[in-house]
């Protein structure tokens, strides 16, 4: 049993938006004193100080006034890829280390882009929609309804940001059969790993060549302050083209899109976030040729489990 002088000089996290008990477990393990209790945002300026360090996921916000009025911070860690939530500048000029977990979820989100380009593709949104309440009594209507589906074999898809994820969606795409071309102006090629099937080479193209192109565009990237999609982009696009959105909420123009799905420029599309949440816009919810999903990218129990063990690890490598 550790001695009180010990078990003060623990460093002391607060995991404020929950850890896989991997890594909870791991963080306990390497001796470090770990609070799992939630304090509410209004309530961190007077208790964060007490801490080394606090984890957040998306829901807590560490902006630059918490920041100031905690000293004795010197990590701030985010289960997950973005860092919106974070002033990351302001917490380094701080000297706090900021760290992420930019690979746990790749797979999962890369899975999710596809649930949705499935579901569009052959409209199992629509008819998960429609069924159950008229599938008894028109049975043969809905199917006629749904029966112009579309393969996705030697269908484009075009990836904006070709980091970790997006390169791990162009895995799946290649599996599926589809051409894969990319765009990113930090990253010129990347090797994909097929594994026993062995690897493919990728350049990234500019942005207007992807959009020409593209039968499906899916976009994995952070939200800089602007739309990256908005009625400039759509003109420019196939008719007819599928978005797939499962990076982060104002990355495209909501009602660009809408107007884009109502004039037949965007067949369908498949979102994972949007620009208000959690209070995302009703016409965008309730219009017929959009996938929903409440912004679950890496909520798989494989992504959660990768990203506390990360996660634990980093905080460790610092504080320990």
């Amino acid at each position: 049993m550790r001695s009180l002088q010990q078990t003060s000089d623990m460093a002391k996290v607060l995991i404020n938006d929950g850890i896989h008990a991997s890594g909870l477990q791991k963080l306990k393990d390497a001796g470090i004193e770990v609070s799992t209790d939630k304090i509410a945002q209004e309530d961190l300026a007077a208790q964060l100080p007490a801490y080394d360090a606090i984890c957040v996921r998306s829901a807590t916000k560490v902006r630059q006034d918490l920041i100031d009025q905690c000293p004795n911070l010197k990590v701030i860690g985010r289960g997950g890829v973005g860092l919106d939530n974070i002033d990351v500048d302001h917490a380094k000029s701080k000297g706090i280390q900021v760290v992420n977990t930019p690979a746990a979820s790749s797979r999962s989100v890369a899975e999710l882009v596809f649930a949705h380009l499935f579901s569009v593709s052959r409209f199992l949104y629509q008819a998960n929609r429609s069924m159950p309440e008229d599938g008894d009594n028109n049975f043969k209507g809905l199917k006629k309804s749904y029966a112009k589906g579309s393969e996705l074999e030697g269908k484009t898809l075009g990836i904006i940001g070709f980091g970790r994820i997006g390169q791990s969606t162009a895995k799946v795409a290649l599996g599926v059969g589809m051409e894969v071309i990319a765009s990113d102006p930090y990253v010129e090629q990347a090797t994909i790993d097929m594994g026993r099937f062995g690897t493919v080479d990728i350049d990234t193209i500019p942005m207007d060549k992807l959009l020409a192109e593209s039968d499906v565009i899916t976009l994995h990237i952070p939200f800089t302050g602007e739309p990256v999609l908005s009625t400039n982009q759509f003109t420019k696009m196939k008719d007819g083209v599928v978005i797939i959105n499962a990076s982060r909420g104002g990355t495209i123009d909501e009602t660009a899109l809408l107007e884009a799905l109502d004039n037949g420029k965007v067949a369908a599309a498949g979102l994972d976030v949007f620009e208000n949440e959690p209070n995302p816009r009703q016409d965008l919810l309730q219009h017929p040729r959009v996938s929903l999903s409440p912004h679950i990218g890496a909520s798989t129990n494989e992504a959660q489990e990768k990203i506390g063990i990360e996660l634990a690890d980093k905080l460790i490598s610092i504080l320990g």
